[in-house]
Parts: C-alpha cells; structure tokens; sequence
C-alpha cells in the first residue's frame, strides 16, 4: 500500500443545507419584498433627478446661491430655503438630544419594572400622532408661551447674532409678533415629534449592553451611574450617533407642523428667534397647489435635493449603528 501523498491540500467539503418549505418561501418573500423596496426607492430618486434637470439646466448653479424664490420673476433660488430647512432641524436637535437621551437611559437604567412597559409605549405613542396634531399643539398652545421666552432670550442675549431680532427689547410694550412664527418654535415643535424616534435607538441600543459587562463593574464598586459611563454609553455611542442622526433626518423633512408655525419669508438668516423663516417641505407644500408647469419643476427640483439630503444623513446614520460593538472603548 503506498503512502498517502502529504502535500495533497485539505479542502472542506462544502455542505448544502436544504432548508424546508416554510424556510424557502419565507427567504423569497423577503428578498423579493427587499427588491421592490429598492425598485420603488431607486423610481423615486430617478424620477425627482429627471424632473429637475429642466430647473437646473435653467439656472444652473445661481439655483443654489439666490435666495428669493419668485418664478414668475424668473427668479428661483434654494440658498434661504436650505438655510431655513438646517436651522430649524439643528433647533430641534438641540432640544430633544438631551431630552432623548435622558429618557432612553431612565427608561432602561432606573425606571421601575412596573413602569417601564407604560414608559416605552407612552414614548412609541409620540411617534403615532400625526403632525398636524402637533402644528396645531404649537401654533395655539406652544407658541404664545414661548414668546416671553424669546423676547428674555433676546433681551439678555441679544449680543449673539442668533439671538437677534429686529425690534427693541428693552421697550415698555415690547412687539410680540415679532417672535412668533419663528425657526425657534418650529424647532421645538419638531424637536417634540423627533424624540420618540431618536429615544427609541438609543434605548434598544442600550439594552443590548452585555449583562456580564454590568455585573463586572458593579462588582469592583462601580455605582449605577458609574457602571452606565462605563459600560452603557461607551456600547451605545453608536446608537446615540445613530439615533440623532436618524432623528435629524426626519427633523429636516417635516413639512406640516412647520407649514402651520412658521412665517414664510425667503431671507438668509440665521436669527431664530425671529419671526420669517421656509424650509424645503414647506416651500414645496405651500406652493405645490397654484404652480404651473415650470414651478413644478422648480418644486420637484426641491424635493430632489432635499431626497439626497436626507438619504445621505440616514445612510451615515445606519453605518454607524450597525457598526456599533459591544464593550467599545469600555473602561472599568
């Protein structure tokens, strides 16, 4: 018998599974119904990209730097409407970062057992109220008890450029129509609707921090709050990235509870406090009803620019929560 040959390579022998019915059917619905997302996703992005060639091939890069949007002037410009559409989505996240992550770390950290199921469902219920709800909340409730706020913000901090408006604030019966409709109470109206999504990330992610991960640091005598910085935020530093960023994308696409707030006005600034103020879904719900064939391509040119806006900012969003890892620059 002759010797077995030594140099002969060991390669695995490949196995195939061979799942069941049920496994197969459900492996084809689920890729063909990933499919027709992206069939439907890419249509849209395509047809908004056809439909705005027109607009740009008519104005160029000048559609991106004016700043008055008047097409029966020949005028058409985005530079305000993007400038509005960034300032109220920052307000917004300013707001309710804290706030979601405050409530993402009590629901999940220190709320009680008995609460907690009410406190997630209470949170999962923001998300289910129509915008309009919350246009209506901020017109009529919010915003006339955010005028004295504004008006104190500019009197005290009236130095800062942002918090600058064009009225006297020392003055014995100050104007307070100028502090309405402003990017700041769109922004904390939409800070409201933006916290149930942002909340929602941050906490799943923070539930998935490792148990064995907890008891080590509470075992060496971290406290509660010590194990959370320790342990907690650094595994979940990509869903709270992740998180915000999902939060702001839909930050900058909320077109009614704005439309029903703000004071249309295509100015450049960056006074929040002040009213005047248009974003990109506004603009295009305003506007969309009386425009003829030319503004409908101005419009759609909008919506095409705030689509890659937001598909940029929720594509960054979903890499960095997907590349969160357990036990990532933890120190105990």
């Amino acid at each position: 018998m002759s010797a077995p040959d030594l140099h002969v390579e060991d390669v695995p022998r490949p196995l195939a599974g061979v799942g069941s019915l049920a496994d197969r059917v459900f492996r084809g619905v689920s890729r063909g119904v990933g499919v027709f997302v992206l069939v439907v996703f890419g249509a849209i992005g395509l047809f908004l990209a056809y439909q705005a060639l027109p607009t740009l091939s008519r104005y160029g890069t000048s559609f991106f730097t004016e700043s008055d949007w008047s097409p029966e002037l020949d005028k058409v410009g985005m530079s305000a409407v993007l400038v509005g559409t960034f300032v109220v989505g920052l307000i917004a996240m300013f707001v309710a970062f804290p706030l979601s992550l405050a409530a993402a770390l009590y629901i999940t950290e220190f709320a009680p057992n008995g609460i907690r199921k009410t406190l997630v469902a209470m949170v999962d219920l923001m998300a289910a109220v129509p915008s309009i709800i919350y246009g209506l909340w901020g017109f009529w409730l919010l915003q006339p008890q955010l005028v004295p706020i504004a008006h104190w913000l500019h009197q005290h901090f009236g130095f800062i450029p942002i918090f600058e408006a064009a009225t006297d604030p020392d003055a014995p019966a100050y104007a307070q129509s100028v502090y309405t409709g402003s990017a700041f109470v769109a922004g904390l109206v939409v800070a409201m609707m933006v916290i149930p999504i942002t909340c929602a990330v941050m906490r799943d992610v923070f539930a998935q921090a490792p148990v064995g991960e907890r008891e080590a640091a509470l075992a060496l005598g971290a406290t509660r709050w010590g194990m959370i910085r320790t342990v907690v935020l650094p595994f979940g530093r990509g869903g709270i990235v992740g998180g915000t960023m999902l939060g702001l994308g839909r930050a900058l696409g909320e077109t009614v509870a704005v439309l029903l707030i703000i004071s249309v006005a295509f100015d450049v600034k960056i006074r929040i406090l002040e009213n005047g103020t248009i974003t990109v879904s506004s603009l295009i719900a305003n506007r969309f009803g009386e425009a003829t064939a030319a503004q409908l391509s101005a419009l759609l040119t909008a919506g095409f620019v705030l689509f890659v806006i937001t598909v940029i900012v929720n594509t960054i969003a979903a890499i960095i929560v997907s590349r969160s890892r357990s036990g990532a620059a933890t120190e105990i």
